[in-house]
C-alpha cells in the first residue's frame, strides 16, 4: 500500500527559502498527495510563498484573521486536518510549523494511527515535537540548501550544528543496549529506529553528519562491525559498546 501523506504548512509561521528540500525530505516517507498552505494571502508576509507555489503544487488556503490576537490559520489547520482523516485518503501527516498550538493535534492524528512528521525551526516548543514520530528542523535543511548553491556557510553551520555531548552518547549508548544480543551486538537499523521513537528530534545532520554511522564512529565510544547480507549485496551494520567504556560507567 502507498504511503500517501497529507503535508499542511502553516504559511505565518515558516519560510518559504527552504521549500524546495523541504518537499525533498518529505517524499522519503511518502507521496505528498494533498500539499495545502494556509494563511492570510491579502497581507505581504505571504508574498515569498506565493512565487514557489505553483512549481511545487501547493494548494493556499485563504484564512482570514477575524480577530487581533487570535490565530485563525490554525483553525483553520487543524479543522482541515481532521476532515481529511476521516476521509481516509491518507496514512500520515506532514505538520509544518514551529507552533505548539499543533501539539493536540498531532497527539490526536496519531491515536488514529497516522505517522505524523513534523518540521519547524529549533524554536518549536517541546510538547510538539515528542508529539510527533518525527521532528525535522528547518535549519537543517537551509544547510543543505546552502551547500547545493555553493554559498559561504561558516555562520549558518556554526548556528545549525549542535556539538555531541554525554548525554547523546548516553542515548545511543542505552538505546544500543535495549536492541543486543547476548554479546552486545546490535543492528544498527533497529538503532535508529528505537532512537527515533525515544526521542523524535533525533537526527544526525543535527550534529554535521549525514548518517547515524558517521555520528557512532566520531564518538570514538562504540564499535562497528560490517557483516554480510544473506539476502542480497548489501552488508550490515552492527554496533557495540566498547569494552572499556562500559567499565566507567
Amino acid at each position: 500500500m502507498n504511503n500517501n501523506l497529507a503535508v499542511l504548512i502553516d504559511g505565518d509561521n515558516i519560510s518559504s527559502a527552504p521549500v524546495k528540500e523541504m518537499m525533498e525530505e518529505i517524499a522519503k516517507y511518502g507521496n505528498p498527495t494533498i500539499k495545502r498552505i494556509y494563511g492570510d494571502w491579502t497581507k505581504p508576509n505571504l508574498s515569498k510563498w506565493k512565487a514557489v507555489l505553483l512549481e511545487n503544487a501547493i494548494t493556499p488556503i485563504q484564512q482570514y484573521s477575524y480577530t487581533t490576537g487570535k490565530n485563525a490559520t490554525d483553525s483553520a489547520m487543524i479543522i482541515d486536518a481532521m476532515d481529511i482523516l476521516y476521509s481516509e485518503k491518507v496514512n500520515g501527516f506532514c505538520l509544518v510549523s514551529s507552533d505548539s498550538d499543533f501539539t493536540k493535534l498531532a497527539t490526536r492524528l496519531r491515536e488514529a494511527g497516522m505517522q505524523v512528521i513534523g518540521i519547524g525551526e529549533k524554536k518549536t516548543p517541546s510538547p510538539f515535537i515528542v508529539a510527533c514520530d518525527r521532528f525535522i528542523y528547518v535549519e537543517i535543511l537551509k544547510s543543505t540548501q546552502k551547500k547545493e548553491s555553493g554559498e559561504s556557510q561558516v555562520n549558518s553551520e556554526k548556528d545549525a550544528i549542535e556539538k555531541i555531548t554525554q548525554k547523546e552518547i548516553n542515548l545511543i549508548a542505552a538505546t544500543v543496549a535495549d536492541v543486543s544480543d547476548d554479546d552486545g551486538w546490535a543492528f544498527l537499523g533497529d538503532v535508529g529506529s528505537l532512537l527515533q521513537k525515544k526521542q523524535p528530534n533525533f537526527d544526525a545532520r543535527n550534529y554535521g553528519f549525514e548518517k547515524l554511522t558517521p555520528l557512532i564512529k566520531a564518538t570514538g565510544k562504540f564499535d562497528i562491525e560490517q557483516r554480510d547480507n544473506p539476502k542480497s549485496n548489501s552488508k550490515l551494520i552492527f554496533v557495540k559498546r566498547k569494552e572499556n567504556q562500559k567499565r566507567k560507567r
